[in-house]
């Protein structure tokens, strides 16, 4: 049976099993042998093709997925959202969420620096560091760790983006929006998949998987995966690919339906990834060109990682319970040139140790009715270890050792000829004299050293309780009430230490002291918050039209900075070098000193409500999809990512006090010519600027009042289109020929605005041929080889202010293998 006729099919399928869908049944097939049990699948779906030969579905009636949380369809739920299928995603050629993102209104990841980082934006509100602002969730398990959300995404079956806050049902850290992903399940998808890729730039990627079912009950899929690339950008400096990489890992998936009413479902996903990182070269703003990347060490992204997660689903005919529970390792390591010149200023080496546990237990109501409701328990616990030792190399201690060497030599020279000169001789002979004096007896020489060890564990616990109900008002209105209880505890202690060993050779004796700061200490704080969502949707018509407005409040929670901690250690160093010249010191620290520093490095709890309304249209007999929302965001307390304190040798977060965000999102989705060409467009308006925000800087006041908040694209468009010719009687059943483009921009780089991303458009293009079990797909990125930039900065490792970024990847181009069997 070919493709069209399992969707329909599968359409066929779900209005045979809903109620409020029996009008469209007697439409198709009459009431009376409705109503006599008489209608089949096979009929429903041969009616359905013959009568409305180009008529598009709302993608999750098709690809249907276990949802413990939300009673209706996503297009029917009060919310802004896109959906993805596995299809889509292989037309797409995508592998990561980044990719993904430049396919959804209003949503940006861009792909910069390493595995890491994972930036992700939604309506303005985002996070490069600490806290999410945006959760992800994977076959209904919660990431629980930011620095493990950019991962390789192969065999998925259907993803979900929902914009605006997730609260309610999702907890923190949804302030921004939700990504849902869904891999392949061997209940319903049976068979072996294989996937070659080739591409220029020696990209290769390999994936396979088997799908078995255990009898009539059981089933089980095993995957694997191989991915690498030799990169786009050589290190001008060491000659060494700047951003290569290789990735590979593998999952097992067992489900079990134990009884009619009893489910289980356990998965393992692993992952390693071992990449060249952050190829970032120095950027002329005023022409937004890019040098290649010249650090004189290699920076590097290490990452194992492991997800396991068991669902448990008991459903009867009035209710389903669901249980999900995670287990969430990672172990990586990342090493850092802070200057990221051929100068060697400092560097970094980070190592994390992260175990996370996660429990979730839901209760949904399955019977009809004008009231559906869920309701939740949800707790997390996260321990968290963060080995950070920042290395000060020679270019910086460099510039202490010759202030210090300076400052002892005129001081000596001084000393000297003042006793000339009161001895009787005259000043410039003097001068002269005590110069030659200091010279012969062997020179004034000082060398320092310089190192910051760091520990620090940062242990997170968060426990929430939901509900929310969908009350039928009349016919055509439901309501939709929901709030969430979050509590959330946060802790950090620190042991970190900076040390600085100064030498000084003067006149032929030599002396080493050694000036040392240590810090060990902890702190924690508590975060509770009440998450309520109110939302009305209003039917329009039979086929499902909705309009709907909605208000919820979105949080995401505080921390501590410990990429900081440098900067203070190096402060108390400068502050006391003076010290250090007469002996070993080793600077003392009081109990108000602690209160100060754990001040300094806490940030606040980001709040915000949405105002939204839109709605969700089925145009000219369904054969267009169009969705559209309107939205207004009040934010208070933004958490920003600003350079580290006074000297900015790292990121920190920081808050602004108000800002707003508001904006339009509008997608369209359709097919014509009996379904051979599909095509799909969306567009998203963001303007996201500071309502109130001043920063002090050498001890004058700025304000950002006004200016655009960096990071935040304010345009994102896309639009793809497949044309499908079918060939009947030939080993080849259809070749498929698409185009698709990208595009978003401006985006500011900064608070004050000065320099940023103009617009920019990506094209590509790609042709499938599609026989029995196999197809080849070939295809092309960024085709007119657009010269772009996918994140800048500026940075004063160095001793003065540099601006860095990243470009964007240029043309590529490649083809796929894939079968089925």
């Amino acid at each position: 049976m070919d493709t069209k006729k399992i969707t329909y099919m599968a359409v066929a399928l779900m209005w045979l099993t809903t109620t409020e869908s029996q009008a469209a049944v007697f439409k198709y097939c009459g009431n009376t042998a409705f109503s006599e049990n008489k209608v089949s699948l096979t009929d429903v779906a041969n009616k359905i093709e013959a009568t409305d030969t180009s008529r598009v579905y709302n993608l999750d009636e098709v690809v249907i997925v276990s949802q413990p949380k939300e009673a209706l369809l996503l297009r029917q739920q009060p919310l802004s959202s896109s959906m993805f299928t596995g299809n889509d995603i292989n037309s797409l050629g995508i592998t990561d969420l980044s990719m993904l993102a430049c396919y959804v209104p209003s949503f940006a990841m861009p792909a910069y620096g390493s595995r890491l980082t994972s930036s992700m934006y939604i309506r303005g509100i985002g996070s490069r560091v600490n806290n999410p602002a945006i959760g992800i969730y994977v076959d209904g398990i919660p990431m629980v760790n930011k620095s493990a959300f950019n991962i390789h995404t192969y065999q998925i079956d259907r993803a979900d983006i929902l914009r605006g806050p997730q609260g309610t049902l999702y907890g923190m850290n949804t302030e921004g929006g939700l990504l849902r992903l869904y891999t392949k399940n061997p209940m319903k998808y049976q068979g072996t998949d294989i996937h070659l890729g080739l591409g220029t730039h020696f990209q290769r990627d390999f994936e396979t998987a088997h799908y078995g079912k255990l009898g009539d009950n059981g089933a089980f899929s095993i995957a694997g995966f191989y991915s690498g690339s030799n990169g786009f950008f050589k290190n001008q400096t060491t000659g060494n690919r700047a951003d290569n990489y290789n990735e590979a890992g593998g999952k097992a998936r067992f489900v079990s339906r134990l009884t009619d009413k009893f489910t289980i479902d356990f998965t393992a996903d692993y992952q390693y990834v071992n990449q060249n990182a952050f190829p970032y070269g120095l950027l002329d703003i005023t022409t937004n060109n890019v040098e290649s990347p010249s650090a004189n060490r290699q920076n590097s992204y290490k990452r194992n990682m492991l997800n396991t997660g068991l669902n448990l689903k008991y459903a009867t005919d009035k209710f389903t319970l669901t249980s999900t529970t995670s287990y969430q390792f990672m172990d990586d390591c990342m090493m850092m040139d802070q200057d990221y010149l051929a100068s060697d200023f400092m560097h970094l080496e980070q190592r994390q140790l992260t175990n996370a546990i996660t429990q979730e237990l839901t209760v949904r109501n399955n019977t009809e009715g004008k009231w559906k409701r869920a309701t939740g328990l949800y707790g997390s616990y996260q321990w968290l270890r963060t080995d950070a030792p920042v290395f000060f190399d020679e270019d910086f201690t460099g510039r202490i050792s010759g202030g210090i060497q300076s400052a002892m030599y005129n001081s000596i020279l001084k000393a000297m000829i003042d006793k000339m000169v009161a001895a009787g001789m005259p000043q410039a002979a003097a001068e002269k004299a005590a110069a030659a004096a200091i010279e012969k007896a062997g020179g004034i020489n000082v060398s320092a050293d310089m190192k910051v060890p760091a520990t620090f564990n940062t242990p997170q616990l968060n426990i929430g309780v939901f509900h929310e109900s969908n009350i039928s008002l009349t016919d055509r209105l439901t309501a939709t009430l929901g709030l969430r209880y979050d509590y959330n505890r946060v802790k950090v202690h620190y042991d970190t230490y900076a040390a600085m060993a100064i030498t000084a050779n003067v006149m032929g004796q030599s002396m080493t002291n050694t000036l040392t700061s240590m810090l060990n200490n902890m702190s924690h704080d508590n975060y509770s918050q009440l998450l309520p969502k109110v939302g009305l949707s209003y039917t329009i018509d039979s086929d499902g039209s909705n309009m709907y407005a909605t208000v919820c409040k979105g949080y995401r929670a505080g921390g501590y900075n410990i990429q900081m901690f440098s900067d203070i250690l190096q402060h108390e160093l400068n502050e006391n070098s003076n010290k250090a010249m007469t002996g070993s010191y080793d600077i003392p620290h009081t109990q108000a000193d602690y209160d100060e520093i754990n001040n300094t490095i806490s940030y606040k709890p980001e709040e915000s409500w949405n105002y939204e309304i839109g709605a969700h249209l089925n145009l000219f007999d369904n054969k267009i999809h169009a969705d559209l929302a309107v939205y207004y965001m009040q934010i208070r307390n933004q958490q920003l990512s600003v350079m580290a304190g006074e000297y900015g040798f790292g990121r920190m977060m920081v808050n602004a006090g108000k800002s707003i965000s508001w904006g339009l999102e509008a997608a369209l989705r359709g097919s014509a010519f009996d379904n051979s060409l599909t095509w799909s467009a969306g567009y998203g308006l963001t303007r996201a600027t500071f309502k109130e925000y001043n920063e002090t800087s050498n001890d004058t006041e700025i304000s950002y009042n006004g200016k655009r908040v960096p990071f935040i694209p304010m345009h994102t468009l896309n639009a793809r289109a497949d044309y499908r010719i079918r060939l009947n009687g030939s080993a080849v059943q259809s070749v498929v020929i698409g185009a698709d483009v990208t595009a978003q921009g401006r985006i500011y780089w900064n608070e004050a605005n000065t320099y940023s991303q103009p617009f920019y458009a990506l094209l590509g293009a790609h042709a499938d041929i599609n026989f029995t079990g196999v197809s080849l797909k070939l295809w092309c990125r960024n085709i007119t080889d657009t010269h772009y930039n996918t994140f800048a900065f500026d940075s004063s490792a160095s001793g003065q202010t540099i601006y860095l970024a990243q470009r964007g990847t240029p043309i590529q181009a490649g083809f796929d293998i894939d079968l089925h069997f």
